[in-house]
């Protein structure tokens, strides 16, 4: 009888060690190969602070990240990392497995949203674009870059942070606020200008806020970076002359019209940004200016020249005298209309 009882004994251990091996291939299949939705791309989860790693599990197999919810939670448990995961937005790449999904929480590796702040670029566009992220809304990007606290916190002795923005390529990961956003655009700037660029706009008369307002006016009227210095020559002939700017820039900015064409109405509005009815800059920037423009505005070329109009989309004709100015004007405007 006991024969039979410990034969017994040892077929139950044999079918149990089967099942547990059985179980053990299974888990290591959910692991080990990627689910459908990863072995056709990527696939994008977002991991809300706070969660624990069974709502993990629910939310990246919802997400079509894991094969197995029971796969991802005993390989965490097992790697002591289950209480440890990191939130926020990750873009699971295409073939992972469970454990790289794992690593890349364990990691915090999130997904990183690349931001292009052009030269000549806005805040009103660069709210926009971060709100095409889904990083941040316009309006409160709008907002905060006027508020004078954020501003005073930042060092910025301006009304707004147009201007102050360094035109980059930046990489943002959603959950960063605004304020830290816009604070690492601004230190950007500061790395970029550098005492010796400060220096040199004081041995021109100009402030650093004057310095970025010249140059974001130049920014916005050049198109090709070679006619950057005659253009910003241009300016600083008219300024030691006390005649108007005259930049179409800055009364695009006034009206809010950005880059479309001006009317004859625009030019005359009563508008402290409007330098053809007001004489020297303007009260600040009107966008980002980047190093080219910056440089333009501290070296202008040696030239007597006062005006300039756009002979195609590219290139401008420069001209000392008016006469010669409005001959131009004449035939460029004869050429377009052809």
């Amino acid at each position: 009888m006991l024969h039979w009882e410990i034969m017994g004994l040892r077929a139950a251990i044999a079918l149990l060690m089967l099942l547990g091996l059985g179980l053990v291939a299974l888990v290591g299949r959910e692991v080990l190969i990627p689910a459908d939705a990863l072995e056709r791309g990527t696939v994008v989860v977002e991991i809300p602070p706070h969660d624990g790693v069974l709502r993990i599990a629910g939310r990246l197999y919802e997400a079509g990240g894991i094969r197995s919810r029971t796969g991802f939670i005993f390989l965490a448990v097992a790697r002591g990392t289950a209480g440890h995961l990191k939130a926020g937005e990750y873009e699971l790449e295409r073939g992972a497995s469970t454990l790289g999904v794992l690593t890349q929480l364990e990691a915090g590796r999130v997904k990183q949203h690349v931001v292009l702040h052009p030269e000549g670029a806005t805040v009103s566009e660069l709210a926009r674009a971060l709100e095409g992220e889904g990083l941040a809304s316009s309006e409160a990007v709008q907002r905060l870059a006027i508020n004078p606290a954020f501003l005073s916190t930042l060092g910025v002795e301006a009304p707004s942070l147009e201007g102050y923005l360094f035109p980059d390529k930046y990489q943002f990961v959603r959950g960063m606020t605004p304020e830290e956003i816009l604070s690492k655009m601004v230190q950007r700037l500061r790395v970029k200008m550098g005492p010796d660029i400060t220096a040199r706009a004081a041995e021109r008369g100009l402030s650093v806020h004057q310095l970025l307002t010249l140059a974001s006016i130049i920014e916005r009227e050049a198109v090709e970076r070679d006619e950057m210095r005659t253009i910003s020559a241009v300016f600083w002939n008219r300024l030691k002359l006390r005649m108007p700017l005259q930049a179409d820039p800055t009364v695009q900015y006034a009206t809010g019209k950005e880059r479309r064409a001006l009317t004859r109405a625009d030019l005359r509005i009563e508008h402290p940004y409007n330098t053809y009815r007001n004489v020297g800059l303007p009260p600040g920037p009107i966008a980002s200016p980047g190093t080219a423009a910056i440089e333009a505005a501290l070296a202008p070329a040696p030239v007597k020249y006062l005006y300039f109009v756009a002979m195609d989309e590219t290139h401008h004709h420069f001209s000392s005298t008016i006469a010669e100015h409005n001959a131009a004007v004449a035939r460029y405007r004869l050429a377009r209309a052809r």
